[in-house]
């Protein structure tokens, strides 16, 4: 499937679909999402509205880490096999990328005041998420500090590609490091420790984000690559003339 859809044409015809479809997708969701996690679930015995954060938090938690997750794969991609659409992804995710993890510290920083007394805590969760956020900034800005396209986007994936590793630090800092943070409540061996009615709300708003990410950037990839092919077409012109 995705040699299939490394062909910009071919990609393009699956984008005109899936574009509309994951808009519409992600819309339905968010309004679903945000009517079960705002009035249909019911307040935490301890935490009490408070909780009702944990709905856009998680959700962009996981898009944060899954977004620099996919750029760097598509970084890799590009570096060996020069998959032009590879590179026109990993451009694409990046701010979006970035949107997310700044909204999962920003709603951390939220639920972290009445929860732990204070706006930031250095916590091993807290810090690498920053880390993951300064990633994505950091390539974007040298992606667009050189001039020279394929130099700015091989040394962009290479660091995209060394970002990385910072995925699983994430992900574990909680089990590796003392933390304030909680564990995993969700995706564990022994089944989600969440109760159903907190669940559902938790699954719906992340479908929703996910499918409104997707939406996001590829019509952002789509727009990259008629951007070019009107270049392209303009300096064929120009070199004619």
């Amino acid at each position: 499937m995705i040699s299939y859809l490394a062909n910009p044409k071919r990609f393009d015809a699956f984008a005109r679909v899936a574009i509309p479809v994951s808009g519409a997708l992600a819309a339905v969701l968010l309004c679903a999402g945000l009517y079960l996690s705002l009035i249909a679930s019911p307040a935490d015995y301890q935490q009490g509205d408070t909780i009702r954060i944990m709905y856009v938090h998680v959700p962009a938690a996981w898009l944060g880490l899954s977004l620099y997750l996919a750029m760097g794969i598509s970084r890799a991609v590009y570096f060996i096999w020069r998959h032009n659409l590879a590179d026109v992804a990993a451009a694409s995710i990046a701010p979006v990328g970035a949107v997310f993890a700044a909204l999962c510290l920003v709603t951390g920083a939220i639920w972290g005041k009445p929860t732990w007394g204070t706006w930031w805590i250095w916590d091993a969760r807290l810090t690498s998420m920053l880390i993951q956020f300064l990633l994505f900034l950091g390539y974007m800005a040298l992606r667009g500090a050189i001039e020279d396209e394929r130099l700015a986007a091989r040394l962009a994936a290479i660091l995209a590609m060394a970002g990385t590793l910072n995925v699983p630090i994430v992900k574990f800092s909680v089990e590796w490091w003392a933390s304030l943070h909680q564990g995993a409540s969700v995706l564990r061996a022994d089944g989600p420790s969440i109760d159903p009615s907190q669940l559902t709300p938790l699954l719906v708003m992340a479908l929703g984000f996910t499918s409104f990410a997707a939406w996001i950037v590829m019509f952002r990839m789509r727009s990259v690559i008629m951007d070019r092919r009107a270049r392209a077409l303009r300096l064929a012109r120009e070199s004619a003339a």
